[in-house]
């Protein structure tokens, strides 16, 4: 019923961007379902034409978090050439495509990268050497100043609720780096809330914006 539904949507030249908000429920084939979204239409990226096409440099849909770190970085005209790029974590939503991303032969990456994640023994070994730390792991307030070097810039993605009996909600929302913990060593550091969050809609909207030129134009 579901891939019907994409399926009319992919067809419908009125609608340029399909989304389908992961996790699924586990009786459902999550590869199915975004394997059924036609590429052009796969504002998240994660259809694996776009995926191999980002991997060799091809131009294709990006996935939206890793697009709005890029845009972070270039916006606020940090250096990424020749940098040393720690990423901890590999998922498949944000690790394995931010450094794919970095690893581009173009502007605005050409980064030398390493991807840390869980099998990692020493993990601190890694990311005292990052130029650029990106953390993106999901785990609370993983990263603190004795992981990191003077002057490191940290790109906090992990969005983690902690409990909070003094909010009204009985939570905060937190990353995955101790904010106050790196705030003094580190030269630029995103806050959580309000950093790469925003950007991954802002990405959003303008991989849709993207798929409706393509898909006029083809029309």
């Amino acid at each position: 019923e579901l891939i019907e539904l994409i399926n009319h949507y992919n067809s419908d030249v009125n609608y340029h961007g399909i989304l389908v908000q992961l996790p699924l429920p586990k009786y459902i084939d999550e590869n199915k379902i975004i394997e059924s979204i036609i590429p052009e239409k796969d504002v998240d990226g994660f259809h694996p034409v776009n995926v191999g096409n980002l991997v060799i440099g091809k131009d294709s849909m990006i996935p939206c978090t890793p697009f709005g770190i890029i845009e972070l970085l270039k916006r606020s005209k940090i250096e990424t050439y020749g940098k040393h790029v720690v990423v901890v974590g590999r998922s498949n939503i944000v690790g394995k495509p931010i450094a794919n991303l970095l690893l581009q032969k173009k502007d605005g990456a050409n980064s030398i990268v390493t991807v840390v994640h869980s099998a990692a023994k020493n993990i601190e070994h890694y990311t005292r050497q990052a130029d650029i730390l990106i953390a993106a792991i999901g785990s609370p307030n993983f990263i603190n100043d004795k992981m990191i070097k003077e002057g490191v810039v940290i790109i906090d993605v992990g969005i983690n609720r902690v409990e909070n009996p003094s909010k009204e909600k009985g939570y905060s929302i937190v990353g995955d780096v101790d904010f106050d913990s790196v705030f003094e060593k580190a030269s630029f550091i995103t806050p959580v809330p309000g950093g790469v969050g925003p950007m991954t809609i802002a990405m959003l909207l303008k991989n849709t914006l993207i798929a409706f030129k393509k898909i006029t134009t083809y029309n």
